[in-house]
């Protein structure tokens, strides 16, 4: 299996490059994947000096490195591309860290230790499986939650602008730290550049909706992934399929819009690619009760959110 050195996963754009990795259709390849803090947060003894590091003082701040371009044999300009999700294995730790100004209840006054800066280590210990795919997180020896790995950036390079990883997001992808990315999971991106030239990385093994204070149980992996390219077709913004659910996302600014944007996603997901009719579509959008608005982020300018429909209700 082609593999993307951890070495090697260390660019903080999404852009057309050089490609590290060129892999066939149904091809899977592995992006050993670096933590959002490049690999420098690995003890809370840090926390004092977390904001002297080089990649927090660089403008914007490095973080969020990414492994790519990865170059898909087949994919043009005016395609899709199906990203799936094959399997993610996190590192036997983790980080987050909090400080002031990050969210209103960090400048509450009743909560002076939300005000500091912190950082917290969480130990990965493994599940059934033998691996943390399925492990658990323990922080002081306290198991917390299950974890749920999943991918926190991944795009495909655009038409003609670079975004940054760390507050990179439109249409192609970027951060956008949506808890469904995981394994099982398929990301469908268009395509801009011949082979499509993916990137993906920042890694978390678990992460409440918004990410709130802005920074998830953040860890190294191993990622393993396919393609298919799916040709001549567009679609309106990037989409999610789960092994049971369809999701179309939106990323912005304002939840209103987005929730609007989002809902008209889905309705045309289910006319065009499942042939139901306008009327039922918006139907389910109003009266399904298991059609949900998922805030996926929602944290320190960044929001993603998804609008998401059981496979069941659809096939």
């Amino acid at each position: 299996m082609q593999t993307i050195k951890r070495s090697q996963a260390m660019s903080y754009v999404f852009a057309a490059g050089e490609p590290l990795i060129s892999v066939d259709q149904g091809e899977s390849f592995a992006v050993e994947t670096e933590d959002a803090g490049s690999g420098l947060i690995r003890s809370a003894d840090i926390a004092p000096r977390v904001h002297e590091l080089p990649t927090k003082r660089a403008t914007p701040p490095l973080s969020n490195p990414v492994g790519g371009p990865i170059f898909v044999r087949g994919a043009e300009p005016g395609d899709l591309l199906e990203v799936e999700i094959q399997d993610i294995v996190v590192d036997h730790q983790g980080f987050t860290n909090w400080g002031p100004n990050r969210t209103p209840v960090g400048n509450d006054f009743r909560y002076p230790e939300l005000n500091q800066t912190t950082v917290t280590i969480l130990e990965h210990r493994p599940g059934a499986s033998g691996t943390t795919r399925d492990g658990s997180a323990y922080v002081d020896g306290e198991r917390l939650w299950d974890l749920q790995p999943m991918v926190g950036c991944i795009a495909v390079a655009s038409e003609r602008d670079v975004m940054n990883t760390s507050d990179g997001q439109n249409i192609c992808g970027g951060n956008l730290d949506v808890r469904d990315i995981r394994a099982g999971s398929k990301v469908y991106l268009n395509v801009y550049h011949p082979g499509a030239l993916l990137h993906l990385g920042d890694v978390h093994a678990s992460q409440a909706d918004t990410e709130y204070y802005g920074t998830a149980d953040e860890t190294r992996a191993v990622v393993s992934a396919r393609c298919q390219v799916i040709k001549g077709k567009r679609i309106r913004f990037i989409r999610v399929r789960t092994d049971d659910s369809l999701v179309a996302l939106r990323t912005g600014k304002s939840l209103d819009v987005m929730v609007h944007q989002a809902m008209e996603d889905l309705i045309d997901w289910l006319v065009t690619d499942y042939g139901m009719t306008p009327q039922r579509a918006y139907l389910h959008t109003c009266l399904n009760p298991e059609v949900r608005v998922n805030v996926y982020q929602y944290t320190l300018g960044l929001a993603t959110i998804g609008a998401q429909i059981p496979v069941a209700c659809v096939e």
